[in-house]
């Protein structure tokens, strides 16, 4: 059993679409992070940068006590070797799924996250930034489209890379993108979608957060944290 502390966002979505891929049993623990969950002494213990998601492995392979692992992409990883699934056994296929997963983890994750922040949440809408984050994201959306040319998904086979990436490409109208300019992508985020895993997994964050939109008090804890000893 894996006890999944989850919120409904893009780094939550990875690990949701992972589980039910692999259909591993697990629970979810909700972290609402707009409401200050995420900084609850208990969650700190499983995951001490104070973001979701985090896993609690209640069966590790070593047979030892329950197991946390913090960072979405250590997730995947994590789970891709316990299960043998969605990660290459082979050098060369692993190393280069490693590589696109580092890509995101390091790059479209975190300038998309920007974009997100400028565009839509700051209090002060600054154009160099907004265009600073929207360019970076048209030049991200273009390696993965070139990426996608001649392959199904973004390493051949389906893997821990494409669950990493997908989520952070769903919102692409709030990133100010045109995805029809991006062919390759396009049918590659369709393809996504039409994953049944996939579906079960947006579903189910759709039942734990009914909030349409991020208020100003939730603004206030998501951004507005400094140093907590």
């Amino acid at each position: 059993m894996i006890d999944l502390y989850y919120w409904t966002t893009p780094n939550g979505h990875k690990i949701t679409i992972f589980l039910e891929e692999a259909e591993l049993p697990y629970r979810i623990h909700p972290i609402n992070i707009g409401k200050g969950d995420q900084f609850g002494e208990a969650f700190l213990k499983i995951s001490p940068n104070n973001r979701i998601p985090a896993i609690v492995d209640q069966d590790p392979a070593d047979g030892g006590e329950p197991l946390s692992v913090f960072e979405s992409g250590a997730i995947l990883l994590y789970l891709g070797e316990k299960t043998g699934q969605f990660l290459p056994q082979d050098l060369r296929g692993r190393v280069e799924v490693l590589e696109w997963l580092m890509w995101q983890m390091g790059g479209l994750g975190p300038m998309l996250g920007q974009n997100h922040h400028f565009g839509v949440y700051a209090p002060e809408k600054l154009p160099y930034a907004i265009n600073r984050y929207v360019k970076e994201t048209e030049r991200l959306y273009g390696v993965l489209n070139k990426r996608l040319r001649g392959r199904d998904f973004i390493c051949g086979d389906y893997s821990i890379a494409d669950m990493a990436a997908y989520p952070w490409v769903v919102p692409w109208e709030r990133q100010q993108m045109q995805i029809n300019e991006f062919p390759e992508l396009k049918r590659w985020m369709e393809a996504m979608e039409a994953r049944p895993a996939v579906e079960r997994a947006y579903a189910k964050a759709k039942d734990i957060n009914t909030e349409a939109t991020v208020n100003e008090d939730a603004k206030k804890v998501l951004f507005g944290q400094g140093r907590r000893d």
